[in-house]
């Protein structure tokens, strides 16, 4: 009898063990194929990446030389010259923009975290929204109409590209700022106001350097958004063949509208300005590279462990 039942529960513990072995089967089955179809699209993701940057490398690596990123194109009309005032312009105009959006995207993000609440919340929030999904091309405009209402028609100053890029910028910033402080846990904020901190102090001393990594990683990632922007320089910083620092005194170059113009009229060397024009937007493509090379480091450097 006792026989009879162990070969009884050894025949009903089989079907289940097949049951759950099928199962495991299946999912590892599953597995496996969702694997290979999130890599299939990652290396198809990875394919025109690649192709753009390998062509831009091809094409743009003629065109550097010393004079490329010394000289300026005053005066030149064929072969020669360089596009050392783009990449100042670039940088300038960048650089002022990152001053006016960096201070009023993070105090947005502040309130937003901290302190908002309400329908003015909620109105900011969804302003936020809609500004990030502006045509780039508009911004130019609004800081076009914005200058003209007060120095005349047919203006063309470098900081009226920065305040463009401004606005393109902002709700970036504003937005992955919000995300960010999110992260800071809240236990930290009642410790200091257990110690009788006072709310803004909090902010300053705890959540802000809790914080920091991720607020420049997304400054960054900011900057490296708009950095390559042409149709609101297009209107706002106009074209112009020498060098010129001063983003509140005349027209101001930038690298895409310097890679833009080159291409477009290349004049009776057709050639060079070409590889001028490709060298220009490899350029763009290092700085770029270089911001969020940057980025992660400074991630790495200053990350703090939040428990």
């Amino acid at each position: 009898m006792e026989s009879a039942s162990v070969a009884a529960g050894t025949s009903l513990a089989r079907p289940s063990s097949l049951l759950a072995s099928g199962a495991g089967w299946r999912r590892r089955a599953k597995d496996r194929l969702m694997t290979v179809l999130i890599g299939g699209a990652f290396a198809l993701a990875m394919v025109p990446l690649i192709s753009l940057v390998y062509e831009v490398t091809k094409r743009g690596i003629p065109g550097l030389s010393l004079a490329f990123f010394t000289e300026d194109a005053r005066g030149v009309v064929g072969e020669g010259g360089g596009a050392s005032h783009a990449i100042v312009g670039t940088l300038v105009i960048t650089g002022v923009a990152a001053l006016i959006s960096v201070p009023i995207g993070i105090m947005g993000a502040i309130y937003l975290n901290e302190y908002g609440q309400g329908r003015l919340r909620r109105a900011l929030t969804f302003f936020v929204d809609v500004m990030t999904g502006i045509p780039s091309i508009v911004a130019g405009l609004f800081a076009y109409a914005l200058f003209e209402l007060f120095l005349g028609p047919g203006i063309r100053l470098g900081v009226m590209g920065s305040v463009a890029l401004s606005v393109l910028m902002i709700p970036i910033v504003i937005r992955s700022a919000e995300e960010v402080l999110k992260i800071v846990p809240d236990h930290l904020r009642e410790a200091a106001y257990a110690l009788g901190t006072p709310k803004w102090k909090t902010i300053v001393k705890v959540v802000l350097p809790t914080a920091f990594a991720g607020l420049v990683t997304g400054v960054m990632i900011a900057i490296a958004r708009i950095v390559g922007e042409t149709a609101p320089l297009l209107v706002t910083t106009g074209v112009v063949d020498s060098m010129n620092s001063d983003p509140f005194h005349g027209r101001m170059q930038n690298l895409a509208v310097y890679a833009y113009n080159e291409y477009r009229s290349p004049g009776v060397f057709k050639q060079a300005a070409y590889d001028k024009a490709w060298a220009a937007a490899l350029t763009l493509i290092a700085i770029v590279m270089l911001l969020n090379v940057a980025a992660r480091l400074v991630y790495r450097r200053y990350k703090t462990e939040i428990r």
